[in-house]
């Protein structure tokens, strides 16, 4: 069987195609996007507690993590059209076999199978999307498409899991599934990679992959810090004390807007260079964390909503952006996708534990702690590409 060629852009850079590429991506792992709506759709509709429904959620992103580890040994060995059709339609029957499943320990195991195929194609997508012509705006397509598709969800889908019970959470990750399958095959045949043998085959430096650990330990812990909060922010403006309505049109809008970050990696690229850009960032991260300390009031629980909503969809494509200047084989970005579930999926198991006694405020400050040494990481790791971008 020929082997599909991956994409380089060679002309300029094709935003469609980019967003096709984005919607591929984000079905692998949509649930993260609604993970605060899963989380509480489980325990409102389905009557789990708190450490069961972090735990499915978890489930699905440790096995995401394992498929990502795969796909890091095989992208360079499959036909990347025809592997994501295959994962593709096994994630829509995993979905839509979710919705007849009630019980903790068997959804738990189902979601976690449905996450180690969706992190599989995933870890396809992201290898394509290293080697296009511009890797920090087709990350940053890839956030903005997740964030304004979950905006959508958390906004609406918290409100009608009273109605309809959990299985509508998994029926709308399933018909985005579907809707992944129709932009694969409006992919048109791509031209070949313009990636030297020689550039593809070497070793990575020793500075090289320093720079390359600290992108990755960034990554790891601004996906851990951001989705402890993210995956139970719900609950935590009830436990504030905040109306269930208010909370969910905060999240919608807030992760509507927050896909403005996403937008200014898609103008920006790396115009500005990453060290520059990333500080600024962080900074307004961690004080939008912050600002979780105060949720009883409805007009800071909404601004810290948006806030890290803003940097976190900026952040993270110029982590990738890194990765994929340092290995232009796109095998660096695949693992920095392992890498990120594996922070995804720590942060709501983590989270689940603390709160066994509802204690917030104690999750606020460790995700505090957690995202301040990602700053540090990521901003040493940008300094050196900044200085070497050819590392």
């Amino acid at each position: 069987m020929r082997r599909d060629t991956v994409p380089a852009v060679p002309v300029n850079d094709r935003l469609w195609l980019y967003a096709l590429l984005a919607l591929i991506a984000t079905a692998g792992f949509f649930y993260v996007n609604i993970m605060a709506a899963i989380v509480d759709g489980l325990v409102t509709g389905l009557g789990f507690s708190n450490p069961q429904a972090g735990m499915v959620g978890a489930a699905n992103i440790y096995g995401a993590s394992v498929g990502n580890f795969i796909a890091v040994l095989l992208v360079r060995r499959v036909a990347w059209r025809q592997t994501l059709f295959i994962l593709l339609s096994l994630l829509l029957l995993l979905d839509l076999g979710s919705m007849a499943i009630s019980f903790p320990g068997m959804l738990t195991a189902v979601r976690a199978l449905h996450g180690l195929i969706g992190g599989m194609a995933v870890g396809v997508a992201y290898s394509v999307m290293a080697r296009t012509h511009s890797p920090d705006r087709a990350f940053g397509m890839l956030l903005l498409v997740q964030f304004a598709l979950g905006g959508l969800g958390v906004m609406f889908l918290p409100t009608l899991v009273p109605d309809y019970g959990a299985r509508i959470l998994f029926l709308s990750l399933a018909a985005l599934t579907a809707l992944a399958l129709v932009a694969l095959a409006m992919i048109p045949r791509l031209e070949p990679a313009r990636v030297a043998d020689a550039v593809t085959a070497a070793r990575l430096s020793s500075t090289a992959r320093g720079t390359a650990a600290l992108v990755l330990l960034a990554l790891f812990l601004f996906q851990g810090g951001n989705m402890a909060l993210g995956a139970f922010v719900i609950r935590l403006g009830e436990h504030f004390e905040l109306a269930r309505g208010f909370i969910g049109q905060a999240l919608g809008w807030a992760t509507w807007i927050g896909a403005a970050g996403a937008g200014l990696v898609i103008v920006m690229g790396a115009r500005f260079g990453r060290l520059r850009p990333l500080l600024v960032a962080i900074l307004l991260t961690l004080a939008g964390t912050a600002g979780f300390f105060w949720s009883a009031n409805q007009p800071i629980f909404f601004i810290a909503n948006v806030g890290t909503a803003i940097t976190w969809s900026f952040v993270v494509p110029y982590l990738f952006g890194m990765l994929s200047r340092l290995d232009s084989s796109g095998r660096l970005a695949t693992l920095g996708g392992f890498v990120s579930k594996l922070g995804l999926a720590s942060g709501p198991m983590f989270a689940g534990r603390v709160l066994v006694n509802d204690d917030f405020h104690f999750l606020i400050a460790v995700a505090i702690v957690a995202l301040a040494v990602s700053g540090m990481a990521m901003l040493a790791a940008a300094r050196r590409v900044d200085r070497e971008p050819d590392a």
